[in-house]
Formats: structure tokens, sequence, C-alpha cells
């Protein structure tokens, strides 16, 4: 797989994870309980004394997260790989922590969030992908570059 298919990955899948934390930021803040697929599961996730982090609601959390790693994607270089990096392994962690109180706290499976999850471990593996590939700056430059002129013999 090319650094050019590994980078336009991340950006789908970073849409994708704005896509999610939005509509629960959305809903958090109207008021309204989340649509779910099976059960009462989303709306228990959602009212729980763990749908907040300090008083910030956990999907703000998640759709500033997705922002910032979508920001980095835009950038080039070392530092920028490093950067979306280590925040899709914050948010990858963070995801741990939520789906076990989920799990062994709430006692409830929210599907937005199992999704926001798999999005998550996603971003964190192609991610990683991105930073072991040596070659991401020069395939993008050669991919910008017009192609040199030769000069007859």
């Amino acid at each position: 797989m090319s650094d050019r298919v590994v980078h336009r990955v991340l950006l789908a899948l970073t849409l994708i994870g704005i896509g999610i934390a939005g509509y629960l930021t959305y809903i958090h803040y109207r008021g309204f309980d989340p649509i779910c697929a099976v059960g009462h599961g989303c709306e228990k996730v959602q009212n729980s004394e763990w749908a907040k982090l300090a008083g910030v609601p956990v999907p703000l959390i998640g759709l500033i997260g997705y922002v910032g790693i979508f920001g980095s994607l835009l950038l080039r270089g070392e530092l920028a790989r490093l950067a979306t990096a280590g925040m899709a392994y914050v948010g990858f962690a963070f995801s741990l922590y939520l789906t076990y109180r989920e799990i062994f706290t709430i006692r409830a499976i929210c599907q937005w969030c199992v999704g926001s999850a798999v999005v998550m471990t996603l971003i964190a593996i192609f991610s990683t992908i991105r930073v072991l590939r040596s070659d991401d700056d020069a395939s993008y430059a050669s991919d910008l570059a017009p192609e040199p002129e030769h000069e007859p013999a």
C-alpha cells in the first residue's frame, strides 16, 4: 500500500470519526438520546456519569481529537506524522478506557462508541504504518513536482 493510499485512508477514517463524534456532540447539547440499533445501551452510556470528563462531554473530547488528527494530516514532515500517531495513540488508549467503563461499570454498550473506538484503532494502525515509512515526504514531493526536463545529449 503506497504512502498516498495510507494518507487517504487516514483522511477518510478521520472524517468518519468527526461524523460520529460530531453527531454525539450535537445530540448531547440538544438533549436528545442517540439513535441505537439495538436496545437502550446508547442512552444508558450517554446518560451515565462517565459521559463527561472533568465536566466536558466525552463526545466533544473525541471531536476535538479527530479534528486535531485531521489537521495534522494536512501537514507534511516527520513531526506531522509523529503528531498524527501520538494523537491516535492517546485516542486509542482513551477508547480502551471508555470501552472498559461501558462493559464493566455501566454494563451497557453504545454502538456509536464502539464505532468510534474501531475508527480510532484503525487510525492508530495506519498512522503507525505511515510513521514507519521513510519515503513519505519523497513520494508526496514526487507527486507534486513536475517531471524534470532532460536535455538532449
